[in-house]
């Protein structure tokens, strides 16, 4: 059966020959309508034909009225609807400077900034009159510490976690192809490692969630055997432990059984056609302790590659202990990756995706904050991810305490993505997220891919200018000193003067000044996730 986004097209290409047959029958002046039609449908043929837009592909005819909208979209804007820097979750703007970096077309901006620069929470950062030339756009960072036997040279800007079954097979491969040309990395999502992670042979992180698809066995636990099978695989540079996700933390997640098909079958481990469970919490351990056991475990059966765990900060307690059991037991994981609250996914309740799972800033600078405490700052690499799209958020995340920064949704606008919102449907129109075989194949792997290279290459770019600017050499050399906030339309204050910074070593000897320190801090244990009994007593009162 003909898919219902072609019909335009085919009720044309009846038309036109309908037309065709009157002006040969009845009379020719039959004929202009059929010029007409045949205009357009030329135009519908090479749409389906052409590779550089995915839209065009799946919606021949019809695209062009999105196109001639998105054109005027600015006076319709502009004069009725809303402005360009309204975030829906993702401005125009934001969108608009991903396209054009991904495209390689012009990026700048005439007429001055739409932002309001005496709005409170505007930030900037502040430049230098001496400004450097660094040598190179291509910032990386050494991941893996003294017990980690093969480090890896990370880019300080990669591709964050997005499974094959969330992810179409095409945009897996774009991604994976644009990592490999870029030299940054490809984060798999929990979904495990896929044949198409495997074809292009960029540079992956396989993420480990609670359903260990990719390492089970058949009731669903840890298997060692088929660990050690996959993180051999040469493309496999780190092992990431995923604890939460800043979409939708603490919830878990069901793939219905018509969904699993035999791709996502052999990728995760599950059988075709039966519901796959992602629990909401992991059965390999249960308690701070255990995670680091079970983190160094991974590393050893890896043959030595870099380890460590993601996860949205929620009950500062339970990040407390796990901090406690790295400080006692010296179990230390090579990377910690925070996803902040305002992470996306393909689907999650309205209530996690609004109300659950602490911002991304607050979340980064507790756990920096926590590490310089205990003098394990040096050791431990923090990844960061939650709406980094630009050259700026990635300075300010890394400013905030980051090594280095993931982006999903930002790499989804550089395949093509156009903030549809319906990933969760099947119908993505640009067949980024969909498992539709039509719908994919408007997604030009060669193509694609290239835009994610370029998407890359020239934020890395922009992140050298503004490096330059503030007269540094490397974004490890950016502090909260160099970023201001505006705090109210007469007030600015640095990052480093907005919040409370611990001091190296500080939680060895006492308790910094913040006051989530002076609550929890002591009360948290290595040997258990449970909340600590004196909470019962703070209901009530006002934690500032």
């Amino acid at each position: 059966m003909l898919p219902s986004r072609y019909f335009a097209f085919a009720i044309t290409c009846i038309l036109c020959a309908a037309t065709l047959l009157a002006a040969s029958t009845i009379g020719p002046h039959w004929w202009f309508a059929f010029v007409a039609l045949s205009v357009l449908v030329l135009v519908g043929v090479r749409d389906l034909t052409q590779t550089r837009q995915a839209i065009r592909r799946n919606y021949p005819l019809l695209s062009h009225f999105r196109f001639f909208f998105e054109r005027i979209r600015p006076e319709i804007r502009q004069y009725l609807l809303e402005d360009d820097t309204e975030e829906l979750p993702f401005s125009r703007v934001q969108r608009s400077i991903v396209y054009q970096r991904a495209k390689n077309e012009v990026d700048k901006r005439p007429f001055g900034t739409q932002l309001d620069v005496y709005a409170p929470q505007y930030e900037w950062i502040n430049h230098s009159i001496a400004p450097t030339d660094p040598p190179s756009h291509d910032f990386r960072i050494e991941i893996g510490g003294a017990q980690c036997a093969k480090p890896y040279s990370a880019s300080v800007f990669n591709i964050s976690a997005m499974s094959f079954g969330a992810l179409s097979a095409n945009a897996v491969r774009a991604l994976n192809a644009g990592a490999k040309r870029g030299g940054f990395f490809h984060d798999t999502g929990e979904g495990s490692i896929s044949r198409y992670h495997r074809e292009m042979g960029g540079d992956l992180v396989w993420e480990i969630g609670s359903g260990y698809f990719g390492c089970r066995n058949a009731d669903g636990s840890f298997s060692r055997e088929r660990f050690r099978e996959n993180a051999a695989f040469d493309a496999v540079k780190m092992i990431e432990v995923k604890l939460s996700q800043g979409a939708k933390p603490g919830h878990g997640g069901v793939l219905p059984g018509a969904k699993v098909t035999p791709e996502i079958a052999e990728a995760r481990g599950v059988p075709v056609g039966v519901d796959c469970v992602s629990p909401a919490r992991h059965s390999a351990f249960s308690t701070p302790r255990g995670l680091l056991e079970f983190v160094a475990e991974l590393r050893q059966l890896s043959g030595g590659k870099p380890t460590g765990f993601k996860l949205a900060i929620g009950h500062p307690w339970e990040w407390f202990g796990i901090a406690k059991a790295m400080h006692e037991t010296g179990l230390i994981p090579d990377f910690i990756v925070i996803d902040g609250g305002e992470g996306g996914t393909g689907a999650a309740p309205l209530e996690f995706t609004d109300h659950v799972g602490a911002p991304l800033r607050e979340a980064l600078m507790l756990v920096h904050n926590t590490l310089v405490g205990l003098g394990l700052r040096e050791r431990v690499k923090l990844g960061a991810s939650g709406k980094i799209v630009t050259a700026f958020d990635i300075a300010r995340t890394l400013a905030l305490g980051a090594d280095y920064c993931n982006s999903a949704r930002g790499f989804m606008f550089a395949l093509g993505c156009i903030q549809a919102q319906s990933c969760h449907t099947g119908r993505c129109p640009t067949g980024v997220t969909t498992q539709d075989a039509l719908r994919q194949r408007a997604l030009v792997v060669p193509d694609k891919s290239e835009r994610v290279h370029q998407f890359h290459l020239n934020t890395l770019k922009a992140l050298r200018e503004l490096i330059a600017a503030a007269g540094l050499e490397h974004p490890r050399e950016l502090g909260p000193e160099h970023v201001i906030r505006r705090v109210s339309s007469t007030e600015v204050r640095s990052l480093a003067a907005l919040h409370v910074w611990a001091k190296p070593g500080e939680l060895l000897s006492g308790t910094p000044e913040s006051p989530v320190f002076k609550v929890f801090w002591e009360a948290a244990r290595s040997d258990s996730f449970a909340a600590p009994a004196h909470l019962l007593s703070l209901r009530g009162s006002k934690l500032q």
